[in-house]
């Protein structure tokens, strides 16, 4: 068992990494249930994999789960599902001092922290990311949102959750393309200001994906720590220190707006290209060597995510991914700053980047 807690004064909160941790969930979580219950939100794939294993948990306790379970996808993260579930909310008469569950990965994790931001002006939650992607990435630090058909994640709130708690043993269910999604988010961490990490990624990024026990425990606790540094430090992005988390995110969001937010490539995917391709366009602005841009690319190749733009099945006209890049939530006074690198585990916010200089680039990559 492993505990880190994310420093954010009275908002600070432990994230626990545990082997079977969602077998002895009603110990862990019942001092949330201030009203003898909790409110469940997940979707109809996790529902089937791990709900009956949480009441089991809870079962003899005395706490009632109300459950609530969702279409699975990106395009659940919708006004029309975010209403559903505040008027679900409603209906059963939660109250403030109530608490909400995210049972589930990203989507549901956004969803969840949504909602208890805004369901009588604010209740807790806590996580329980099924996903690789969820449990080292989007169920720590607090960010919540919705798409619009104009942008991803482009509605939401910067709430914390209570407590996030890590079962690595529930990824052994995930199926093997979800766990590639969320490995390219590991390989961030490795990427952004750590290059002993990636090089422990390029060792032994066969061995996680195999599902190894020991290499996701040490992949999860490092990325968990350092996404809780980074948070501790610049909670809301404010200082651009978080902003480095973003790394493979402009690029990203732009192949996903143009594969329709849909499984023709998935969150982490197109993370993965974005990764790729912001090295790529580093070598181009001189800040990086093209060897680092190359072993970037060949890890990811090795790996089997998408590594470019016809890999992530997004061949487009530049301006087109540009166009969807000027809705990035990014944008301040008309110009849109960029994850880049000096190379492997020194990136760094630029904030010179022209954008007809980016459409080239892309229209050169096809």
């Amino acid at each position: 068992m492993t505990q880190i807690t994310v420093e954010l004064g009275e908002h600070s909160y432990p994230i626990l990494v545990e082997p079977g941790a969602l077998q002895q969930a009603a110990g862990h979580l019942q001092h949330f249930a201030s009203n003898r219950r909790l409110f469940i939100l997940t979707d109809r794939n996790v529902e089937s994999h791990f709900l009956p294993q949480l009441r089991q948990a809870f079962g003899g306790t005395g706490i009632e789960l109300f459950v609530k379970s969702l279409p699975a996808g990106e395009s659940s993260k919708s006004w029309r599902q975010l209403e559903r579930i505040t008027d679900w909310l409603l209906d059963e008469g939660i109250e403030r001092s109530d608490t909400l569950v995210a049972l589930g990965g990203g989507v549901i994790g956004d969803l969840t922290g949504f909602a208890a931001a805004i369901v009588k002006r604010g209740c807790g939650f806590v996580q329980i990311p099924t996903s690789l992607l969820a449990q080292v990435d989007s169920s720590v630090g607090g960010k919540t949102a919705i798409n619009s058909a104009v942008g991803k994640n482009l509605i939401g709130s910067f709430n914390q959750p209570r407590f996030v708690l890590i079962d690595p043993l529930v990824l052994n269910s995930l199926p093997d393309r979800e766990l590639r999604a969320g490995y390219a988010e590991v390989v961030k961490y490795g990427l952004i200001s750590d290059a002993d990490f990636f090089a422990w990624c390029e060792a032994n990024g066969d061995k996680l994906l195999t599902r190894d026990p020991d290499a996701l425990s040490t992949a999860i606790i490092h990325s968990v720590r350092a996404k809780a540094l980074i948070v501790g430090e610049d909670e809301k992005e404010l200082s651009g220190r978080r902003a480095l988390l973003n790394l493979g995110h402009t690029f990203g969001h732009a192949l996903e707006a143009e594969t329709g937010f849909s499984d023709k490539l998935v969150h982490g995917e197109a993370v993965a290209a974005g990764m790729a391709l912001a090295f790529a366009y580093s070598v181009r602005r001189g800040h990086c060597d093209p060897s680092d841009a190359e072993r970037v690319k060949a890890h990811l190749q090795a790996v089997n995510l998408p590594h470019d733009l016809s890999t992530a099945s997004a061949k487009a006209p530049g301006q087109r991914l540009v166009d969807h890049m000027m809705h990035d939530k990014k944008m301040s006074g008309g110009t849109l700053p960029f994850l880049l690198a000096n190379g492997i585990g020194q990136s760094f916010l630029a904030k010179d980047v022209d954008l007809g200089d980016v459409a080239a680039f892309l229209d050169e990559s096809t």
